[in-house]
Parts: C-alpha cells; structure tokens; sequence
C-alpha cells in the first residue's frame, strides 16, 4: 500500500486534477471528511501501490481490514458517487435497496436461520473496491439475516465466521482455495451499516464463473469507465 504523503502547495481537493478542472472551493462531496480520508485524497495518485495477492490475504488472515483503503483518485470517486446517490435517493442505503439487492424495507428473511434460505442472500460487486491488484475481484455477499458479533470486539462470533466460512466454500469452491479470501467489516468500518454484509476476493477467477455468481451484476467502478468485466 503506498504511503500518504499530502501535497502542501495545493489544498486537498485540488490534488491530482488538471490545473484547468481544479475549482477555488471545495466541491461538496469532499466536504465533512475523515482526517484519514484527507490524508488520503490530498496525496499525489503515484504514490500509492496496489495491494498485491499476497498482501490482501495477509491484512485478512491477520485481520487487519482496516489497513484496505482506496487510491486517492478512487476514494475521490466513491465520494462523487454516494454523495450523488444521497440527491437522488436520499441515503446510499435506499439505492442498495431499490437499485442494487431489490428487496424491500425492512429487510426480512424468509429462513429461520441464517444461509438457511438461498432467497436471503445476494452476491454483487463491490462498487468501489479498496485499492487491490486488479486481477483481483472484489465481490460483497449482501444477507438478509444478521450475523451474530462479539459485543466486546465488533468482530463475527466463532460460530457466525464457521457458517460463513462453509457458505464461501460451498458457493465459491469452483475456484481453487488459495485464490480466494473472505472477511467481514468491523462495525465500524461499515459504510453500509444497515443491510448486513461481507466481502469476498477471488485472485484471477474465471470470468464465466464471476458472470454466473453473480448473474452478470456489473460494478459502478465499471460501468462509469464504460467496461465490460465479461468482454473476452
């Protein structure tokens, strides 16, 4: 992951943007920001390396989830799209309702138990992933049942982690195990904290399988670049 290091002879919301597109204020959506995320966004794009294969699953098998983060150029995207999905569905979580998953508000599940019901569980791509070598694809398991957390940690509870961990290998078993990894956010690492989530990464998959996973859900990051993951 590249280091942060804010350019001081601009203001953050000017760094990384042609001198001709740059504004004297502060676009709206780069207002109210975490100190991280202006760490972040005031640094220089080339500086800043994608997460290798090998340090994705060691932030994960470590469960360090909170070192993920996006480029400054990206995160700066994420925050033009979800500021604009609050002026036109008034919360990113009505979008994720109405445009992504499709379910109704509340969010009922139709299984007693959780990955009891195939209906309660839906497999979409990441948005906006974090920073990662872009063979690797980013998927989130939306579910709508909750999953049981330690009051103490924030973190998935023994028994909650074994029955994800045999659904990833159930549903994701066609590629092989050590190009795939899972992890869910802490609470507070949550950007949709509502409907009850978790991530999913497959180094190299095959595109046939991610189509099919999925049924051909293309991301925001995609389908703002004009991109077809699926294209051969």
């Amino acid at each position: 992951m590249g280091s942060i290091s804010p350019s001081p002879s601009l203001p953050y919301w000017q760094v990384n943007i042609p001198p001709s597109e740059r504004t004297a204020q502060c676009p709206p959506f780069l207002l109210n920001l975490t100190p991280k995320d202006i760490g972040i966004i005031s640094s220089p794009d080339s500086h800043f390396t994608r997460d290798t294969w090998p340090e994705a699953r060691q932030k994960v098998l470590t469960n360090r989830i909170d070192l993920f983060q996006r480029s400054p150029s990206e995160l700066r995207l994420y925050h033009a799209f979800t500021w604009q999905l609050k002026q036109d569905y008034g919360s990113v979580l009505s979008f994720i309702l109405s445009q992504r998953l499709h379910w109704s508000d509340p969010v009922v599940p139709r299984g007693k138990r959780p990955f009891e019901d195939e209906g309660d569980l839906k497999v979409l791509w990441n948005d906006w992933p974090y920073g990662i070598d872009e063979r690797i694809v980013h998927l989130v398991v939306w579910t709508k049942f909750e999953l049981d957390e330690d009051e103490r940690t924030g973190d998935l509870t023994d028994e909650a982690r074994a029955m994800v961990d045999s659904y990833v290998k159930r549903v994701f078993g066609e590629v092989e195990e050590e190009r795939v990894i899972w992890f869910k956010n802490w609470r507070y690492l949550k950007s949709v904290k509502a409907v009850e989530h978790f991530h999913v990464m497959l180094f190299g998959p095959d595109m046939d399988f991610v189509r099919r996973v999925t049924n051909g859900d293309v991301p925001a990051f995609m389908r703002e670049a004009g991109v077809d993951p699926y294209a051969k």
